[in-house]
């Protein structure tokens, strides 16, 4: 490694080595040709939380991993060739939540926070996302129910997962949860993730951690919705899986649908990932494809690094950033298994998080290390920070010292980049709304074996403003956004003060 890094500082000294690199750039800009092709299938990558600090961040991890000093490091993701930023923000705040954004960039809408699936004024949404003659599939690091892959089929506050978490006036007004709506909203070919206590009778067991409470079943309704999922699929060939061994039986060329559940709730992180009992993202990225591609018609799959974004709420940089390392792997493994020809492949992020880079460290420095540099206390500082979040201490006014302490376990606008088909990714430049996405996507299957029914407007897909509800009048019990939601004229907007406390309480709640 020394010697590789002896040889860079060598070559960076001499002006010429700069200048040979612009014009490669220039020239693969200027020799680029345009595939007027009509996409086929689409692969949207998400990475829940991954910001523009979290891709620079990342992009040094994944370059110091490979022994090198990192900055210089091309992600698999910055070799797209139509690059842009997207704007996000939720009707009624101006930072956005997973569940809202997911709104926007899959179903064309955007909507209030901790709503999904849902337009603002509350009507039930039919996403373009839902399957037509195409093949559908949903891969996640979290639960399957959770907010990002929920997008794809719910209709719901993002909290639902299961019966057990909806409150009592939800149920008497017929509303269902999450879990459910997975398997009864629209036929998913693919799906794979976490979740397995949120589709199992109260009290049920799990397969692998039998003595774990916390890891028991927890539907009140007594419904074992893997059991009804089978049972839907018997006229094809479907598996259920929770393990890596089955996982690695399934023969993408022999299987028509997979649920696979490999946890009770969120997968583990990269970084702490049982490799005999848990898949890589790569690994379940590429079991998808395969499944998906064998439908001429086309396919549609939704890819989520989802716990890049829970890395960062509980400001564990180094999983965070690890997390994003993988999802970047797993898009080159994508773009290995598709053509560019039918393929148009996004990579995006729904929000972004407060992480920033503080100081001067020199180059190659660990990205999870410390400056070299003290700040004006006399005290190190890692480079990477958070600007809220735990793990802030501060003990007589002064910060702790942490010259003794391993950070790289423990320190304490979102991107959009999209590849081919062109027609269809030049809407990755410059700087866009987040719900462009989602319009992206429906003009790159407009016009597949002639199909015209998917136009470019979305009206149809929610109800129309004197569409009644179907809500009984008794909604006091909701949170504003979700008495918006259910939109019945006898609940009067609350006001400013009313909508801090009902928020306050919502969240204590969660």
């Amino acid at each position: 490694m020394i010697s590789e890094l002896v040889l860079c500082v060598v070559e960076e000294k001499d002006p010429g080595f700069w200048r040979a690199q612009a014009q490669a750039t220039l020239q693969s800009a200027l020799s680029r040709k345009l595939n007027t092709n009509v996409a086929k299938n689409i692969v949207l990558f998400l990475g829940d939380g991954m910001g523009i600090t979290t891709i620079t961040a990342a992009r040094i991890l994944k370059g110091q991993l490979e022994n090198q000093t990192g900055e210089e490091t091309v992600m698999t993701m910055d070799t797209f060739p139509y690059v842009g930023l997207a704007k996000v923000y939720s009707v009624d705040f101006q930072i956005p939540d997973s569940a809202a954004t997911a709104t926007a960039y899959l179903c064309g809408v955007k909507t209030n926070l901790n709503v999904v699936g849902l337009s603002a004024a509350a009507r039930n949404g039919v996403c373009r996302t839902q399957k037509g003659n195409e093949s559908v599939g949903v891969v996640t690091t979290t639960r399957v129910q959770h907010a990002t892959p929920a997008g794809a089929y719910a209709h719901s506050s993002r909290t639902w997962y299961s019966d057990d978490d909806m409150p009592a006036s939800a149920k008497r007004d017929g509303c269902t949860d999450i879990a459910a709506q997975l398997i009864n909203n629209t036929d998913i070919d693919v799906i794979i993730g976490g979740g397995r206590k949120y589709m199992t009778p109260k009290g049920t067991v799990d397969p692998e951690y039998p003595l774990d409470l916390s890891s028991l079943g927890k539907r009140q309704d007594n419904r074992n919705l893997i059991d009804e999922w089978i049972s839907m699929k018997k006229e094809k060939v479907a598996h259920y899986i929770w393990n890596k061994k089955d996982f690695d039986a399934v023969d993408p060329e022999t299987t028509d649908y997979l649920m696979a559940l490999f946890e009770p709730g969120d997968l583990r992180y990269e970084e702490e990932r049982d490799p005999l009992m848990d898949p890589s993202i790569i690994e379940t990225t590429e079991k998808a494809n395969r499944i998906l591609q064998k439908n001429p018609k086309g396919f549609f799959l939704l890819v989520e690094g989802g716990r890049i974004d829970q890395g960062h709420h509980a400001s564990r940089a180094s999983m965070a950033l690890h997390e994003a390392v993988a999802l970047d792997n797993a898009v080159a493994r994508a773009l290995e298994l598709t053509s560019e020809d039918e393929t148009l492949t996004i990579v995006t992020a729904d929000h972004s998080h407060s992480l920033s880079f503080n100081g001067y460290p020199f180059r190659g420095n660990s990205i999870l290390g410390k400056s070299p540099l003290y700040g004006q206390d006399l005290l190190p500082y890692t480079t990477l920070m958070y600007g809220n979040g735990p793990g802030h201490k501060i003990i007589d006014n002064k910060r702790p010292d942490i010259r003794s302490v391993d950070t790289s376990k423990t320190t304490t606008l979102a991107p959009l980049k999209a590849i081919c088909c062109p027609n269809e990714a030049r809407f990755a430049a410059g700087v866009a709304e987040q719900f462009a996405i989602a319009e992206a996507k429906l003009r790159a299957w407009s016009s597949v074996d002639g199909d015209e029914s998917n136009d470019d407007s979305y009206d149809e897909d929610f109800l129309p403003a004197n569409e009644p509800t179907t809500q009984s009048t008794d909604l006091s019990s909701y949170p504003h956004y979700l008495r918006d939601l259910l939109h019945h004229p006898s609940v009067s907007e609350p006001t400013p003060a009313e909508t801090r406390a009902m928020r306050g309480r919502e969240r204590r709640g969660l």
